[in-house]
């Protein structure tokens, strides 16, 4: 499918600003939103694996799961 994009250029001819289609931009920002999701998820996971390497080299407390549930 071909886009219908338009450049903005100044009068030098430096790019200013790009138009597209909405449906275009619709799914674009449709597909950032979907990366931001698997970006902040891959971060949590790290995270959390990171805590549990942790817990595991005795550097941080152990949580029980009736602690865990209390703290909720």
């Amino acid at each position: 499918m071909r886009t219908a994009i338009q450049y903005i250029n100044d009068p030098k001819g430096k790019t200013k600003a790009v138009q597209l289609p909405i449906s275009q931009w619709t799914r674009l920002m449709n597909k950032l939103s979907k990366y931001e999701q698997l970006l902040k998820l891959k971060s949590d996971l790290e995270q959390s694996f990171g805590e549990v390497k942790k817990m595991n080299q005795g550097k941080i407390k152990k949580q029980s799961l009736q602690d865990f549930l209390n703290g909720l």
